[in-house]
């Protein structure tokens, strides 16, 4: 098949770490070259965010990036996309319209509402994946969500008309059916990780202190702020925080400066190092080195953190939200604690180090779970099944029509 990915702010090349760059970036790459690996003919369409560089780019697992122009030809915050969807959705039209596609999966709200535009009279299906909710982000972050005000009606706009809902989790299917969205329209399919990159291996020799590492985007909702309390309860204990801007632009960027004033009024920014962000080749070594991964978000439609983790061997301490509460097994693979209660993070975290061989049994188990469950190959052929499974039900329901 011809099958077109609109991720409008994710462009699967871009560096990991900022703001807007993160999950659904490594989550779009990685589809790509799955299913380009199924001899599919794959292009990712991403808003251009450079006046320079070539607007196609061959990458070398088999897919092509093509950079569409929709607003300035500069980095725009997601929040403020909106204005250019129309644009965005008329470029590809055009460009499908030349070069036509048999099926389209969306990534994002935003994306949804271009490849409805871009396929408006032409019988192409379109699938869809939110990878987040502004119904979920409004109600945990209230005043604090920057999101456009019409977000959630789009969603529930998207709901109606998309040919089928590719889920992250199975928490996420019963936001969407809040939203509308009948369950027969909905298939859960996790993301997934790469268990052949994402390895165990040695961990460094020597006498040190138990490391923890966060390793995310530095926004205030990815509850990094929550680690460094934990961290003023775990004396013998130090934080690894990777993610954010480069090591040479930690100094001015304001999230870092808050979370470092956090660290010095808890008295414990000597034991905090940020490493600002980091490439993908590094993330393994720095999983394997650290004692456990910590991520506890307030909210989390999927989180692909825990599962490069536990690909990793690594116990994983979460919060109990979204897709953590499909993918780490408290007990087994990791534990999970409540969002924003630092002293419960504090707590749990004091007995997974105090008990080595208690780490050593999850961080094997984890592995054994991520390469049975979510090893990018079964993630991509299931999502290549339902692209076949929605194609041919569009072409019975035209073929229907046409009778």
């Amino acid at each position: 098949m011809r099958i077109a990915l609109v991720s409008e702010h994710a462009d699967p090349l871009a560096a990991l770490g900022g703001v807007d760059a993160g999950g659904q970036n490594v989550h779009v790459a990685a589809l790509a070259a799955g299913l380009a690996a199924l001899d599919h003919d794959v292009t990712v369409y991403t808003r251009r965010d450079t006046p320079t560089g070539p607007s196609r780019v061959p990458v070398a697992d088999g897919y092509v990036v093509e950079r569409v122009t929709a607003g300035p030809c500069s980095e725009v915050p997601k929040d403020e996309l909106l204005p250019h969807m129309a644009q965005f959705g008329a470029r590809l039209r055009e460009r499908w319209t030349r070069f036509p596609v048999d099926v389209v999966h969306a990534h994002f709200w935003m994306s949804g509402l271009a490849a409805l535009q871009a396929t408006r009279g032409t019988g192409v299906p379109v699938l869809q994946t939110f990878h987040a909710l502004g119904s979920v982000k409004r109600r945990e972050q209230g005043l604090a969500d920057t999101s456009p005000r019409s977000r959630v009606e789009h969603e529930r706009r998207l709901c109606r008309e998309v040919d089928h809902v590719i889920a992250t989790c199975t928490d996420e299917v019963a936001e969407l059916t809040a939203l509308g969205l009948p369950a027969s329209r909905a298939t859960v399919i996790p993301c997934g990780v790469d268990v052949s990159r994402f390895r165990p291996g040695p961990v460094p020799p020597g006498p040190r202190r138990h490391r923890l590492l966060s390793i995310g985007r530095l926004v205030e909702r990815k509850g990094v702020a929550d680690v460094i309390e934990a961290l003023a309860g775990l004396p013998d204990a130090e934080l690894v925080i990777a993610g954010g801007p480069p090591a040479d632009g930690l100094d001015v960027d304001p999230e870092v400066q808050r979370l470092r004033r956090l660290a010095a009024r808890r008295g414990v920014d000597d034991r905090v190092r940020f490493a600002g962000s980091v490439a993908c080749t590094d993330v393994p070594d720095l999983m394997v080195a650290s004692d456990v991964v910590v991520t506890v978000p307030w909210y989390e439609p999927f989180g692909i953190v825990p599962l490069e983790a536990m690909a990793c061997a690594r116990p994983v301490m979460g919060s109990a939200v979204g897709g953590l509460l499909d993918t780490v097994v408290p007990g087994l693979t990791g534990e999970l604690v409540p969002p924003r209660r630092p002293a419960a993070l504090t707590a749990a975290l004091r007995h997974l180090l105090d008990d080595a061989e208690r780490r050593a049994a999850y961080g094997a188990a984890g592995r054994r779970r991520a390469v049975e469950l979510y090893d990018w190959r079964q993630v991509v052929a299931r999502t290549d099944a339902v692209y076949q499974e929605v194609a041919d039900s569009r072409v019975r329901l035209t073929t229907e029509v046409a009778r």
